[in-house]
């Protein structure tokens, strides 16, 4: 069985707010964002330097899930430069004696394909790092790290 890359964080605000903020990919992922995440059919895109990666919103269960399906990429550095392409990534958020615990998982991203490694550091420091800033303190850090390289 193949191993999607997951996190978690909670913080403590509600599901909603939680959603909200999940939506200002340029306050917590990379601040060159375009598009809305908002509603079914939205599409939008984050680039870094010459990576970028466009979205689309595919699902969602109010204040509690949310699926972003990757609709094309540009992954520069590596072989195959469009390896993100047709995955997910899937936000569940629960509601955890009062604070909301978010799961994330990226859907297809997996230890056999060659940015693993590098896409679960730059997944680890932006889920653990500056969305869990961006939800408690209101200030995350949107290009805090080249994304997956």
């Amino acid at each position: 069985m193949k191993q999607n890359y997951h996190a978690s964080v909670s913080a403590n605000i509600a599901p909603s707010d939680a959603v909200k903020k999940i939506n200002r990919l340029s306050a917590w992922w990379g601040k060159d964002f375009e598009g809305t995440a908002e509603k079914v059919g939205d599409v939008f895109g984050i680039r870094f330097g010459e990576t970028w990666v466009r979205f689309k919103v595919v699902e969602i269960v109010p204040n509690k899930k949310l699926v972003w399906q990757v609709m094309d990429c540009y992954l520069p550095w590596l072989a195959d430069k469009t390896e993100w392409r047709n995955t997910r990534l899937v936000w569940e958020l629960s509601n955890n004696n009062g604070s909301t615990q978010i799961d994330f998982t990226h859907v297809g991203l997996v230890p056999e394909l060659e940015c693993y490694d590098n896409c679960r550091e730059g997944w680890n420091f932006y889920i653990n790092e500056s969305l869990r800033k961006w939800l408690a303190e209101n200030h995350g850090v949107p290009n805090g790290r080249m994304s997956c390289r």
